[in-house]
């Protein structure tokens, strides 16, 4: 048997921070605003490379700047929820910093999957595959975790997000944005094997170099999963640009006022529906009697019910909940993922206890929803994510096991005015049209809104800070996408198996440590 390949690190510690670090900012940089999607390769070999032959807490330190690096820029827009309030960025960094500690975390287990795969397979072609294979499965879990886990997770920023305005997105509606992950994360790892193979071979085993390559190639050429246009809806989506952030001030019909003013150009359209985004009503209006006579004659005027959406107390309860309106109420759909810190508080007590002059101004509590997220529109059928729903992957997928022909994502943005947030939201909104083969109306409170095709392509747009409406005919599909069907085993397999194998694999390593005196 050929003897295992050292392990050891091949850059120094101080190397190993910088170059994480490096790598963080580059990930950062492959996601909008800037959206240079290759770095996302360049980010995981600094980062991989960085944790080879580290020990754990060396590996830990590193993971951390990586971490860091990425989370602390990629998500600063957190720090605009609470306005000028002087404790403001405590949520940014609180959210940031529990984001690089599970990164951290994730590291470890990294540089032990490198160190025992190392150490317990000999043959190097076998070697260079497994630990490829091992490595993109434990990053992949890594992410899963972070998007599960607590307080029902946080799934912003996973590699296969990035390259939505890439050839690598169709990918996606094979494998779905977490096998996207893996395969990203694999290639990296193959190329980096295969160098230190042939490396220590002294070239012998530069055929290994084409490995990555070729698979590469392979995902860049292959097409997108086709469903079946079965027909076509005609919307008209309104972003309103209305006092709609949770500290601007406003009267009680503000927020009305803007989304009926930027709607009324577009009447006369012969719409199927009109969508308004999160919060676009600014009130219940199946409380005030003026807003409900006021909608009612917007949807006259249309001759098509508006999807709308507010808060509403329900018994003890309030819940985001959009609307179906023709006159009055005809279907409603709550929000699965309220947000945390943001849209109710865990825990309040207790964090109250911490920083009480933060946690009084979250005065929402919103309780999650329960029901089916589709909606009948006429004979069509479309699935709603209402904001931060569209970052999960469970949700998007009972959306079209419920039938959806097209999906409708209503968001609210101003509190994050002026950042790159919105535009990272819409780049997982592309994604999910690739990913399930629909159309997608994502309509925003102050932009960007946009109705993209099923390939991901913008067919309209409104920009930041503007008010209009977008009219098109959007297309009806049917057909789920392999991402779809197989979505929540990809997800299984790739979340247990890679823990899994570190853990026998660890258990294996131990057993030979403790028998090695006794030969």
């Amino acid at each position: 048997m050929t003897a295992p390949a050292p392990t050891r690190a091949p850059l120094p510690l101080w190397a190993a921070f910088v170059a994480s670090a490096l790598g963080g900012i580059s990930l950062d940089a492959s996601f909008p605003s800037f959206g240079v999607w290759p770095l996302a390769f360049v980010a995981v070999a600094l980062a991989l490379v960085s944790l080879i032959g580290r020990r754990s807490w060396a590996a830990f330190g590193v993971g951390a700047a990586f971490g860091a690096a990425f989370y602390f820029p990629h998500i600063d827009w957190a720090a605009s929820f609470l306005g000028d309030h002087p404790l403001s960025w405590v949520p940014w960094a609180a959210l940031a910093g529990i984001q690089t500690f599970f990164t951290a975390l994730g590291a470890v287990v990294l540089t032990l999957a490198y160190r025992w795969s190392h150490s317990l397979i000999g043959r190097p072609g076998v070697r260079v595959a497994a630990t490829a294979l091992l490595v993109a499965g434990v990053w992949t879990a890594r992410e899963l975790i972070m998007g599960s886990w607590p307080y029902g997770g946080f799934p912003w920023g996973r590699i296969g997000m990035s390259p939505s305005e890439s050839p690598l997105a169709t990918v996606s509606s094979w494998v779905g944005v977490t096998g996207l992950t893996f395969l990203m994360v694999a290639i990296v790892a193959l190329a980096i094997e295969a160098v230190r193979w042939s490396t220590m071979a002294r070239g012998r085993s530069w055929w290994s170099l084409s490995a990555p390559v070729a698979l590469l190639a392979i995902l860049v050429a292959v097409p997108a999963f086709p469903t079946e246009v079965v027909g076509s809806l005609r919307v008209v989506a309104v972003q309103g640009n209305g006092p709609t952030a949770y500290i601007d001030e406003h009267g009680r019909y503000d927020v009305l006022d803007a989304q009926l003013a930027a709607s009324a150009p577009a009447i006369g359209e012969d719409a199927d529906v009109v969508v308004w985004p999160e919060g676009g009503v600014g009130l219940d209006p199946a409380t005030d009697a003026n807003a409900a006579r006021v909608l009612t004659a917007a949807a006259d005027a249309f001759d098509a019910p508006i999807l709308l959406n507010a808060a509403v107390a329900d018994g003890d309860a309030v819940y985001n909940r959009s609307m179906l309106w023709r006159d009055g109420v005809e279907q409603s759909h709550d929000k699965r993922y309220p947000v945390p810190f943001g849209e109710y508080v865990p825990q309040r007590e207790f964090y109250e206890a911490i920083v009480p002059s933060l946690i009084q101004m979250i005065g929402r509590e919103y309780t999650p929803g329960t029901d089916a997220p589709t909606m009948a529109i006429g004979e069509a059928t479309v699935g709603l994510a209402i904001c931060f729903d569209v970052i999960f992957d469970d949700h998007i997928d009972e959306t079209i096991d419920g039938g959806a022909q097209a999906l409708m994502f209503q968001t609210n943005n101003a509190d994050f005015r002026g950042t790159d947030e919105n535009l990272q939201q819409l780049a997982f909104a592309r994604m999910r049209a690739i990913e399930t083969g629909r159309s997608v109306v994502n309509v925003s409170t102050v932009g960007t809104s946009q109705l993209i095709r099923a390939d991901g392509t913008t067919i309209e747009q409104i920009g930041v800070a503007e008010a209009g409406a977008l009219v098109a005919d959007i297309e009806l599909r049917e057909g789920a996408t392999p991402a779809v069907v197989a979505g929540s085993w990809i997800r299984g397999f790739l979340l247990w198996m890679p823990l899994l194998a570190v853990a026998i694999m660890g258990a294996l390593v131990d057993r030979m440590r403790r028998l090695r005196p006794a030969e």
